[in-house]
């Protein structure tokens, strides 16, 4: 899923987070749910990228939001450092180079990803 789907993380009031990736297993989707609307549970993944514009204390409220709210991992993609930063619901943190490898087996078994890939295609200045 991507950012034009929100996910209601809380309510009274209201607090919709819109990731800029998000995947659901598909036990967790109705039938004939639409991928375009709000959903009223968290996302198992939520990726956030960063943007230079981006304050690091805001993200982490962010990732704070979708922990509390029973997503169970978070990445969060810094395109500058060419890192992932790994946040889980155990309170466990991760900070991954270029040269690791993103792992996520609690939420897609089998997944694996070196981070340089994340970055392909982008021109370092």
């Amino acid at each position: 899923m991507t950012n034009d789907t929100g996910f209601i993380l809380e309510r009274g009031p209201d607090t919709v987070r819109g990731p800029d990736v998000a995947f659901v297993r598909k036990s967790r989707l109705e039938s004939g749910v639409s991928l375009q609307t709000y959903f009223d549970f968290p996302p198992d993944l939520a990726v956030e990228v960063l943007s230079p514009s981006d304050r690091w204390s805001a993200v982490t409220d962010k990732v704070d939001q979708y922990l509390d709210a029973g997503t169970a991992l978070v990445w969060v993609v810094d395109p500058e450092k060419c890192r992932v930063y790994v946040f889980r619901a155990d309170d466990a943190f991760r900070t991954l180079g270029a040269g690791d490898s993103v792992e996520s087996e609690e939420v897609l078994p089998g997944f694996s990803c070196r981070v340089s890939d994340f970055f392909l295609g982008i021109e370092e200045e």
